[in-house]
Parts: C-alpha cells; structure tokens; sequence
C-alpha cells in the first residue's frame, strides 16, 4: 500500500525553499580566516606559491584546489522533472537540490549552472570551458535528442567525468533491480523478454545497459508512442531508436506484452492495463518508473497477479528506483581516482555492487526507516534504500577499482580497506541515524502537543512535522486565533487538532489530576485551576500525563528554566532517575560529541556526577553511538590537584566501583579527552580512542560550551538539548529556535527520546 506521509502541499514547498536563506545553497571556506596570516596565506601573496605549482604541474590543481571534490550540476531547464520545458530559471531550484544531495549523501561539493540556450553547440562551448574548474559534470533535464549530442561531445572533449543522470543514473539504478529480480524468479538473462515503453534519454540508457549486462539484442523490445521499434520501421525513427530496433513481427505494444517476462516503464502514467499485466509470463518483473504517477500503479497489478516484483520511481511504495543511488557514490569513486570519465565499466559495477549489497543482511538503521519493518532480500526489497550507510562505503570502491582496472584513473588506491574507512569518515553516522530514527516514526501516529500553538515559528514546525509524517500534532491555543493563522499561511484548520483550557472537555480532570499531586505542595483548589487554565505548558504536560497526546514540545516563548519547572510540576522523572539531565549533540564533519547535563543539574555532588554519566551513556547508546565518557575539569589526573575538582575525581571512583560497561575516565581537560596526540600522553588513561560523550563538572560549564558551540560553529550543528530521564516524552527547545529545530525536536519528542529503557541509574545493561 502507498504510503502518503511523504505528501505536502504547495505553500510548504515554498515555505522551504524561502525560509532563513531563500534557496538552498550557501558556500562556506574550508580553511580559517580569523587573522591577518590566514587572509595573507589564503591570497595575496601566499596565492602564488600554489599557482606557480599548478603552473608547473597542472595535475597538482587537485592537490591545492577544491577542483578534485567539485561537481557541476548543468541544465538548461528544457526537461524539468516531468513538467517539461520551462527554461534554465525555472530550472534552478532542481539544480539546488540535485547539488545539495551530492553533499548531504557523499560529501561532494557542488555548484549549479543553469544554462540559458537550447543550441547544442553553444551549450557544450559553455560547459567545455569550465573543465578547469571542476572534477566532473552531471548533466540533469535536458531534453531528447539533445542530451545524447550533448553528452557524446562534452566526453570527447573534456577530460573529466561527464555523466548525464536522467540517462545513465536511473540505467544503474534499473539495472541493479533487474540482476536481484531476476535472482528471485529463477530466470536467465539469455532467456528473459524484457518490453520497454518509452524511448527517451532515460530508456536508451537503459536498455544499452541491460545489454552490456548480457541481455541479447532482440530480447528488448522497445517501444514508442507508435508501437514497437522494428527492424525496418520508417516513421518516427532517429539514429539512438534504431539501435534498438529488434527482428520481430510484434508491432503494438499489447502485442509484445504477451508472454513477457519484464516490463520497464519510462513513459506516462496509466499507459499499462491490467489485462496487459495477465497477459505477462509468470512472476512477471514489473518497473512501473514513470513519475509522477506509475504506468500502473502495485495496488492494480497486485489485484491481477499476486506473482509479481513490481519496483517504481516513488518513495512511498517498496522498491523505488531513486537515482540518489548511484550519482553520489558514482562521482565520489570517480573524483577519488581522479577519473578520466565515467565509463560502461565504472556503470556496470555501481549496479552490481547495489544489487549485492541488496543480497546483504540488513543493519538496523535500515529497518527503522521502515517504521521499524525488517526488511529483507526478496520481492518487496530488490534495491538498498537510500538510508542504508553502507552505500558510502560499498559503492565508490567498486566504481574506483573498475576506473583503475578499465585504465581511465590518474591516480591509483592502493589500499581500499583504508579507502573504505576513510569514506565512512566522510560523513558522520550520526546524521543518517538520526534521519532514520526520524523516518521511523511514519505509521506510528504519535500525537505530540505544540504547546506555543499561537506562535508563527511554532506553527510552522506542526505543520512541517505533520508534512513529513512524523505523527499528528496537537496546537494549544486560543482557538480562533490559531485558526486564523493556518488559514493566513494557505492551511486548512480543520486538518489540524486544536486544543485550549477554555474548550477543552478534560479541563476538570486535568484540575484534579494536578490538585491530588500539588496540595500538599502549598497549591490551593484555585491555585492549580489559574495554573491550567493560564499556563500552557501545564495545560499541555496534563494532555501528556493523562494520556491525551504522547509528548509536548515547548519553549519559545519562555526560559528554559520556568518551562521545566512547570511541566516537573505534572510530570515526574523516571524511577531511578532523581533529576532528567539536558544532553547536547554537537555534530561536525566526521564526529559527534555529546555534552552532559547542559540544562538541569546546577552543582552535581560526585554521586550525581556518576549518574549523569551513567544516563548519558544510556542515552547515546539508545542514539547509535558507542560511549565513551570523559568527566571534564580544568585538571589532568591530578595536574594540578585542587579541591575544586575532588568532586569530578571521586565520580571516577564510583564509576569504577559500580563496574559500569562502558569506556570513562577523568578528571581531565577538554582538550585531552578530545585530542589524541594529548590523550597519548597519558598510557594509563581508560579511553581507547577520544572522548564522544563530555560529562561536565557544573551546569555553569555544560550550558556556556554549548551555547557557545551553537553561535559559533559555521560548519558544525548542535541538537539539543535533549531533555532525559522524564517518565513522559517532554522536550524543552531554546526560545530561539528555528522552525527546522522545532521540527526535529518535536519528532525526539515522538520517539521517546526522553523515555529510557533503563530504570535504576546502577544497571548495567545497554540501552
């Protein structure tokens, strides 16, 4: 069945691509620029020195420029997804995207180029004088004939990798479901009849990609809005169809359906009925990749033939053909070598390296991007999912060693297990984990309390959480007013769950449920009715700890301090827990560390030093980390030894008394616990590698390093903090919090995050 929490509508398109900085691009330099020297070295006259060597030696360009990470993403705007020729501006926003996707998915830096001219010539003209410039061209919605001109002579003349994704991308793609699909229905690729429909850039590639693989000439039958390609046919004809024109006496496509084995789509939607379908072979292979909307859509085949692998081009059925597969690993293998060209080679093993990676056992982080479904080789998981991390690592080696071995490489990787490691640094594991704990959550319907519901930000966050289909939010508001303003943002209120004190059935039970808990606290009957019914954040932890909503997400509007007090009046921490704790993720290129307790704990005692890092270690455990745990002083081990850290020292002790079962050490300096050359200094320390998880000697210290971290940082993030240890899912985000922010911290809400599996801070167990 579909799944439709990927859908949105067109006002939250545009709000995305408008919001904080219109677009979605921005350049950030790689070296410092903080001083005078830096600025010297970084131009004039430092400049020189290098542009000499380049001058020398014009190889050296990847050595002391970008050039040997950077991708150009080139269109003129003349085959727009499926919407058409519209022109290289409207082009842009695609371009944006197809270059942030090369970052995000295998750290390429990339630039778009939109090109304003349909002229072949002048267009290759452009492109060929940026070589220079960039390690490789991806070439994206340039429309058929001309892509293939296009392509053909830009790789005669440069020296780069030039790669046309709408072709050649989809082509992998297809062809590594193809191998698995073929694996699972006993077939042949001697003996298989494969019936394409659609004859543009994208089938072209593709069939002449089935064919490199093995499949023979006359088994592809292709076909165009005139029936089949023929041998001898006339009309409707250029140079790349007749290529594929087959000897057979079927004419019309329902013709050569009959008896198919494999149907392939690249045309329009609805194109394939269901009497086309019975009359395919058995366990008929169908890709339906048409998109928008499938030449037929699973639940319509399903309803014919309960036989059939059936793969698409949407995100919301098993099986997508989603050419984020294959063009960033492509490229990396590519730039890594220093590749002359992407070549049938280098194609060839990006599609059998997914298709065995495919054939894998699948990690966790997989499953949980499937509402937590295990997935598994078979018919409904015959293509990796773009959230696997292991393409990283899987398929640049294969498209590096077939450029090496096909002799288009510069330059030569002699150790592919150090270039593997090196790929899985690329990126931190962090980001992915995150993205697909988030996607997890899709299915599960968790109802979380927008508790500022009046506030535009806020507003804006439900709706992107609602969008993204990490559960239904509740707004808490006047009701008037919040409707009004989702009407003023383009959204109907009655798709949304709007909630106040003044309306809401539950009120006197909420008054109840909260006098029982607070009379003897010095709150009177009236005082705990003004409280939920004037404070927002009561009202929303009552919703919370009756049941009404499964977590909240608030502070916008208020300190981060009365936010928690109020909701520690409805809500306790968990058994075991004396107080939560705030833990920050800081996460850069390569690494994340988290920081604890960033929020609630003001002067620990040696004791809640130890079950603060204890939690802390559960927390990143339950996060996909391994911990290792460095309680923090001004002090190393004793150097110099003040009473001032005596508490962080005896934190130690306890740690080591309780047999906990992860790495720690301390006391010692920020610098020590994260820099492995001063930690080496120190042979007897515990900790095997550096610190990722920074317990700190006092509140005071915790929120100033990430506060700081958070304004400072250009090319890190810090997340967080993540309130801990709560019996209820609660998360406290800053009043300065962008909607993105509100959005994520509303989905941790939704998982649990504050909801630890262990309940007494001495276990041992992992979370």
């Amino acid at each position: 069945m579909a799944d439709d929490t990927n859908r949105f509508s067109d006002e939250e398109a545009l709000r995305f691509h408008s919001f904080d900085k219109p677009g979605k691009l921005a350049m950030v330099p790689s070296k410092p620029m903080a001083t005078q020297r830096d600025l010297s070295l970084a131009y004039s006259p430092g400049v020189a020195v290098p542009v000499q060597a380049i001058a020398d030696n014009p190889d050296s360009i990847f050595d002391y420029t970008a050039r040997g990470n950077m991708v150009a993403v080139i269109s003129n705007g003349t085959a727009i997804l499926g919407m058409g020729n519209l022109g290289a501006a409207a082009a842009k926003p695609v371009m944006e995207g197809k270059a942030v996707l090369f970052k995000r998915f295998a750290d390429i830096d990339s630039f778009d180029l939109e090109l304003n001219t349909e002229d072949v010539d002048a267009f290759c003209n452009a492109v060929r004088l940026l070589e220079p410039t960039f390690g490789g061209i991806n070439l994206e919605d340039i429309k058929s004939p001309e892509c293939f001109l296009i392509e053909q002579r830009l790789r005669e003349e440069m020296s780069i990798p030039v790669f046309h994704d709408d072709q050649h991308g989809t082509a992998i793609i297809t062809a590594a479901g193809f191998i698995n699909a073929l694996d699972l229905t006993g077939r042949k690729m001697a003996d298989t009849k494969v019936v394409m429909l659609g004859a543009g850039a994208a089938a072209i590639a593709c069939a002449e990609l089935l064919k490199a693989m093995g499949l023979p000439h006359n088994n592809l039958l292709m076909c165009d809005r005139r029936g089949v390609i023929y041998q001898g046919r006339e009309d409707g004809m250029n140079q790349w169809k007749s290529a594929h024109a087959a000897d057979t006496t079927d004419r019309s496509f329902e013709e050569a359906m009959k008896g198919a084995d494999v149907f392939i789509g690249l045309a329009s939607r609805n194109s394939v009925t269901q009497d086309m379908v019975r009359s395919m072979a058995a366990k008929p292979i169908i890709f339906a990749m048409a998109n928008p909307d499938p030449e037929i859509w699973p639940e319509e085949v399903a309803a014919v033939r309960g036989d059939a692998i059936m793969a698409t081009g949407r995100s919301d059925y098993p099986n997508q053909v989603n050419n984020v597969l294959g063009f960033p690993y492509i490229f990396r293998g590519a730039l890594d070598v220093r590749a002359k060209s992407i070549n049938e080679e280098m194609k060839l093993a990006a599609a059998h390296g997914l298709a065995e990676l495919a054939r894998e056992e699948v990690p966790d982080e997989v499953a949980t991007a499937y509402a937590g479904k295990k997935q598994s080789f078979g018919p409904d998981y015959i293509i990796p999912t773009p959230f696997d991390p292991r393409l990283m690592e899987t398929i640049p080696p294969k498209v590096a060693q077939a450029a090496m071995d096909s002799g288009v490489a510069r330059r030569r990787i002699e150790d592919m297990g150090s270039y593997r490691a090196q790929l899985r640094t690329r990126q931190d594991p962090s980001l992915a984990r995150l993205n697909s704990m988030f996607e997890s959550l899709k299915g599960l319907k968790r109802r979380v309390v927008f508790a500022e519901a009046e506030e535009e930000r806020v507003l804006r966050a439900a709706i992107g959480f609602k969008a993204a289909g990490y559960g239904e939010p509740v707004l808490v508001g006047y009701d008037d007013a919040v409707a009004d303003q989702l009407r003023a943002m383009g959204v109907n209120p009655d798709d949304f769950d709007i909630r106040s004190a003044k309306t809401s059935p539950r009120r006197e039970d909420y008054v109840n449920y909260l006098y029982e808990r607070l009379q003897r606290r010095g709150h009177m009957l009236r005082d705990v009715q003004r409280l939920v019914n004037r404070d927002r954040n009561i009202f929303s932890a009552c919703m919370v700890a009756l049941g009404d909503a499964d977590a909240m997400v608030t502070g916008i509007t208020r300190h981060y301090w009365q936010v928690l007090e109020s909701v520690r009046k409805v809500i306790d921490p968990m058994p075991g827990y004396p107080k939560p704790m705030g833990l920050s993720l800081y996460i850069s290129r390569g690494r994340t560390v988290y920081i604890a307790d960033t929020t609630v704990n003001e002067r620990p005692t040696a004791e809640e030093l130890a079950d603060i890092a204890v939690h802390a270690a559960e927390a990143v455990r339950h996060l996909g980390h391994e911990p290792r745990v460095a309680l923090l002083s001004f002090s190393n081990f004793g150097n110099p030894m003040r009473a001032k850290a005596n508490h962080v020292r005896e934190a130690v002790e306890i740690l080591a008394k309780r047999g906990v079962n992860f790495e720690f050490d301390g006391e010692m300096s920020a610098d020590t616990a994260l820099n492995p050359d001063l930690l080496a200094l120190y042979p007897f320390a515990r900790l095997s590698e550096p610190a990722n998880v920074l317990v700190m000697p006092a509140l005071h210290s915790a929120n100033i390093s990430y506060k700081m971290l958070s304004e400072l940082s250009s090319d890190s993030r810090v997340v967080g903090p993540l309130l801990w240890g709560m019996s209820k899912s609660v998360q406290v985000v800053r009043m300065s919090s962008r909607t993105s922010e509100l959005v994520n911290m509303a989905a941790f809400a939704a998982l649990g995050a504050g909801e630890p599996k262990r309940t007494a801070p001495d276990e041992t167990d992992p979370a």
